[in-house]
């Protein structure tokens, strides 16, 4: 069974906070989780706001970036790109949804590209997004 987990996740695994202790126990028993240009985009963007916040220093924020290539080029995560549908179904999960659950684009296409995929289960820390997930028959953690 294959999983998709939304950016945040991959931000817990490698920079510390509250998340990570759940995301580190989830990862511990995954299949494989999947890796798009929107989680590089979204998790770059992660990253570079703790320099900015000054939460982290630059050779902190270099090592995550560098750590996270070497997972993908070991292959941990399953590298792929952003479906081709994915939008079409974001739009669709919009307004199916939308007034429910009040989720933001980018949540809502994490969801779409996970549908997509043809994943099982989809790990988020946010709890909209989680029951967007939940509701169009995805597992959730």
């Amino acid at each position: 069974m294959s999983t998709y987990a939304d950016s945040s996740f991959f931000v817990s695994l490698y920079i510390p906070d509250e998340h990570s202790p759940a995301a580190r126990r989830l990862f511990a028993q995954h299949d494989r989780i999947w890796l798009t240009p929107l989680h590089r985009a979204e998790w770059a963007h992660a990253v570079a706001r703790r320099l900015f916040q000054r939460h982290m220093s630059l050779n902190e924020v270099q090592t995550v970036y560098d750590d996270l290539e070497v997972d993908r080029e070991a292959r941990i995560w399953i590298d792929a790109p952003l479906p081709e549908m994915a939008f079409e179904r974001c739009i669709r999960l919009a307004k199916e949804h939308g007034t429910q659950f009040g989720m933001a684009t980018l949540d809502t296409l994490h969801v779409a590209s996970a549908l997509e995929l043809g994943v099982e289960r989809f790990w988020t820390f946010d709890e909209r997004q989680a029951k967007l997930a939940r509701a169009v028959g995805l597992k959730t953690s």
